[in-house]
């Protein structure tokens, strides 16, 4: 999840010293619970929660399946899958070793938009398997919520669960990171006084949050933007790019720009660092005046905050200890709060589009160099993009209620 700041230094794992950092106390037996919302107190509330009187409620939904959204948690309850192949900074550590994160990414579902949701860490990373295990288990849930799964087969997974279940599915990594990045973009192109539609970008990073950014951002209308992989910047035609890669060469780079990311910069407005890479200072000197530097990788961002300001008017990272932290906290929660609440069965990129709207609103006149996306904690955040989520649903027509 961009914005988390992760080490991926080894840590001792002898048990006699584990407690001596206090991650692992505060982790210790997990960090969720399953709790009852209905009390049980005699044999006349047994009889109504559990056998005989839930017969009843079974029957009726077995006559009229959407009755399930009523009378069971399935319309409330998020699914938060993971195959632990792309798990924060740390790479494909497994399904075992993922449950951290996933239970924490339940811990801020349900904290900031009161949103219930299930950690579930797949022993497989077959795409058919993956796509076939959800598509069994969706009943149960109101929503899919992807995570950490490796690109580029994230996108073949989302794409086939989109079109096989008739729920909410977001691949968080993508579209979360999209979200965010477009608000903050949005208020930084407004602070140095140019619209989207002026501005060159370069991506560093053609994963599957740099494609995902791409694609939002050419939707609202970016001027131009070029991305970049470990082989240099991508165009149609060149050898070796996999399904989606061509597939994002076809709708960007609209200079025909080819070479390294460092080439690409020269002149560039807006550079957004979702790599992992390097970029030296002097290449970040060579970008327009009023440069707009997101560098959010984690911990290490591409290029170290205070030397981009250097050269920058506008910088941001994933890290919470600099300001404009692009986290992806600020749009799940919301999203899926939307999502449930009008019981859409998916999420449009109108809808994304509104998300992105409504954080980059909260800003308003506050708007400054240090502050171009709201705070995780600002308590507008969650009620603002829900709100935008539910109306945008209605219109585009995927709302049931």
């Amino acid at each position: 999840m961009t914005g988390v700041a992760v080490s991926a230094q080894p840590v001792s794992t002898d048990p006699s010293s584990l407690d001596d950092d206090p991650a692992f106390p505060l982790h210790r037996g997990g960090k969720l619970e399953m709790r009852s919302t209905i009390p049980v107190r005699n044999k006349d509330d047994l009889s109504l929660a559990y056998t005989p009187g839930v017969a009843r409620v079974c029957t009726a939904i077995a006559d009229r399946p959407e009755l399930a959204y009523d009378y069971t948690w399935s319309s409330r309850v998020v699914a938060v899958v993971t195959d632990g192949t792309a798990v924060l900074g740390l790479g494909d550590i497994g399904p075992a070793a993922s449950m951290p994160v996933m239970e924490g990414k339940s811990l801020l579902f349900k904290e900031f938009a009161g949103v219930d949701s299930v950690p579930i860490a797949l022993s497989c990373t077959d795409v058919d398997e993956i796509v076939d295990t959800v598509v069994r288990m969706a009943p149960s849930f109101g929503g899919i919520n992807l995570e950490d799964i490796s690109a580029p087969r994230c996108f073949e997974i989302e794409d086939r669960l989109r079109d096989a279940l008739d729920i909410p599915v977001f691949h968080d990594d993508q579209h979360g990171t999209a979200i965010v990045v477009l608000a903050a973009l949005t208020n930084a192109a407004r602070l140095v006084g140019r619209p989207l539609s002026d501005l060159r970008a370069v991506v560093a990073g053609a994963g599957a949050s740099g494609i995902a950014v791409s694609r939002i951002l050419i939707e609202a209308g970016i001027g131009d933007i070029a991305l970049s992989d470990s082989k240099g910047i991508i165009y149609e035609g060149r050898d070796g790019l996999n399904p989606s890669k061509e597939q994002i060469a076809a709708i960007t780079n609209r200079s025909k720009l080819k070479g390294s990311t460092e080439e690409a910069l020269r002149g560039a407005d807006v550079f957004l660092g979702l790599s992992g890479s390097t970029v030296r200072e002097s290449c970040i000197a060579t970008m327009s005046d009023d440069a707009i530097v997101f560098a959010l990788s984690n911990p290490t961002p591409e290029v170290h905050p205070e030397v981009a300001r250097r050269h920058a008017r506008v910088v941001a990272t994933g890290r919470s200890d600099y300001p404009n932290q692009i986290n992806n906290v600020l749009a799940f929660p919301g999203i899926f709060r939307g999502a449930l609440d009008v019981r859409a069965h998916s999420i449009t990129e109108g809808m994304k589009l509104a998300a992105a709207t409504a954080l980059a609103d909260i800003v308003g006149e506050d708007l400054s160099p240090d502050y171009v996306i709201p705070g995780p904690f600002d308590e507008r955040v969650a009620p603002a993009v829900t709100e935008a989520v539910a109306e945008q649903a209605r219109r585009d027509g995927v709302a049931r209620v």
